[in-house]
């Protein structure tokens, strides 16, 4: 029902935020993740997933709309409600869980406080595809020049490690430095895998 709700910024704790929208206070739920990027903020639009129960109607808020999707993402899988979801979300950022599904990093979601190893290995399997089509990851590997990391990756699966391990310390390696050749970036590859 609602897309997002941007107003005042009456209340913020870590758990949760009041936004005031034309005398109306809208009481949301959000992850550590949004409380940091809203702290010290007066004014502040929150994109906004809503749950309708029986009992309750919940608002939970994101800063981004991409924290929003993978807040979806997990609440998809069974077993994670939105409490739960919010909690991982607290507890990584949403570049931090698409990097742990997609590299099928178990230990990384269990360590999340109400995640068992049962729950984490089916949110990896129930979401690989859906996380790994998504927007972000595919804005990486299309802006910028693209051939130094095609060449790199190509040259280090030929080297005979796999692609997926490849991709996530390339990526890593260029949102740190990007301006490097394509030998700098095989060597810097190579250090970490």
């Amino acid at each position: 029902m609602f897309e997002f709700i941007q107003g005042k910024l009456f209340k913020l704790t870590p758990a949760c935020a009041v936004l005031e929208n034309r005398g109306i206070g809208y009481f949301i739920n959000i992850s550590l993740h949004t409380f940091s990027a809203i702290q010290g903020k007066a004014d502040c639009q929150l994109f906004i997933h809503e749950v309708i129960r029986e009992d309750v109607h919940l608002l939970f808020g994101f800063f981004t709309e991409t924290e929003r999707d993978i807040f979806r993402h997990l609440i998809s899988v069974s077993g994670i409600g939105p409490n739960t979801g919010r909690m991982i979300l607290s507890s990584m950022s949403p570049d931090e869980v698409r990097h742990a599904i997609l590299s099928g990093n178990v230990d990384q979601i269990k360590s999340v406080k109400g995640i068992g190893v049962k729950t984490a290995q089916r949110l990896i399997i129930d979401l690989k595809d859906k996380v790994g089509k998504s927007d972000e990851q595919a804005e990486f590997f299309i802006e910028g020049s693209n051939t130094i990391r095609d060449e790199a990756l190509s040259a280090l699966i030929m080297l005979g490690f796999a692609k997926s391990a490849v991709e996530k310390v390339i990526w890593k390696i260029v949102k740190q430095e990007s301006n490097l050749t394509v030998e700098q970036l095989i060597k810097k590859a190579l250090k970490q895998l």
